[in-house]
């Protein structure tokens, strides 16, 4: 008998080890980090609001209260025109929050077209710097296109690598370039910072996986801009059945789907009330084969800029 015994324990203490198992791995699938480490060393959060065609006069409220519900992530351009009242949103936040810190915060903004070339990058990085002078510096500066061609793009990025090393700039990217445009630049010999990310459109219907995994492999973090398709597909059927399956809306679905597949999102959103569930996106999982459903690759129905295949 006392071997029987024995033997029921042991089989009781396998299931339970499994069961454990079963929970940790499920856990572990969920458990999308809610920051990442980009290849300078710097950390980023995996989900930001993206700031583009939010009007000048509503910017500095809907940043403001974005940050009151989580976010720590801001996406804005010279091109968008609201880097200053994205920065003052910022502000105004850390201002009745005196125990929160700037180093929190990851302030991105882009270099437009016109101001690429050294010297005129050298003004603009200044100019960006002014346009949020009370945050101290940039988290995030990126080339805004490769359009211009080769010689035009190493001498913007040299000059952002002297703002690197002035200290007003702590990483710097690209945004919209094709493998191409990132191979030059790689193998460029006054390289000294390589780009931390890749700012491209990614949906289901626009999936660039050839150029996402280039991103990838190369070390260079994919954020994903206009992730919820501007709209055009948030009714989807396919999606709407998904949502009836995991009791989440269709622009959460979009969401995770872009975090599960390795991106850092950025949502963009003019509503403040939907501001909390396009971020509450970290506590279900997409199965197997409802990320399959959802991926299509063999589209391709982009809903904004195209460029990665410019000169």
């Amino acid at each position: 008998m006392g071997t029987r015994v024995k033997e029921e324990e042991e089989r009781i203490d396998i299931q339970a080890r499994d069961i454990i198992l079963i929970i940790a791995t499920q856990q572990a699938k969920m458990s999308i980090p809610k920051e990442y480490t980009l290849s300078s060393g710097y950390t980023v959060p995996s989900v930001a609001l993206g700031c583009y065609n939010i009007p000048q006069d509503d910017t500095a409220e809907i940043v403001e209260a974005a940050l009151e519900r989580g976010y720590r992530h801001f996406d804005t351009a010279v091109l968008y025109e609201n880097e200053k009242e994205v920065g003052d949103g910022i502000q105004n936040w850390l201002i009745k929050n005196p125990q929160r810190s700037r180093q929190e915060i990851f302030y991105t903004t882009k270099l437009w077209n016109s101001q690429f070339g050294y010297d005129n990058a050298k003004l603009a990085i200044q100019e960006c710097l002014n346009a949020v002078k009370s945050l101290g510096y940039i988290d995030l500066l990126l080339m805004h296109s490769p359009i211009g061609g080769k010689q035009i793009q190493l001498d913007t990025w040299k000059a952002m690598q002297e703002a690197v090393d002035q200290g007003i700039v702590k990483n710097i990217g690209v945004s919209n370039f094709g493998e191409r445009h990132i191979e030059d630049l790689l193998n460029w010999d006054g390289l000294r910072y390589k780009p931390v990310v890749n700012q491209i459109e990614i949906s289901p219907w626009c999936m660039r996986e050839q150029l996402a995994n280039f991103c990838k492999q190369k070390g260079i973090f994919v954020e994903a801009y206009a992730p919820l398709t501007h709209g055009y597909k948030i009714n989807d059927l396919g999606l709407l059945k998904i949502s009836s399956e995991t009791g989440k809306n269709t622009g959460q679905i979009l969401i995770r789907w872009s975090l599960q597949h390795g991106y850092i999102p950025l949502p963009k959103t003019e509503t403040i009330s939907r501001l909390t569930g396009n971020l509450d996106v970290y506590d279900f999982e997409l199965t197997n084969d409802q990320m399959a459903d959802i991926d299509h690759p063999e589209a391709y129905e982009p809903t904004d800029w195209e460029c990665t295949t410019a000169p």
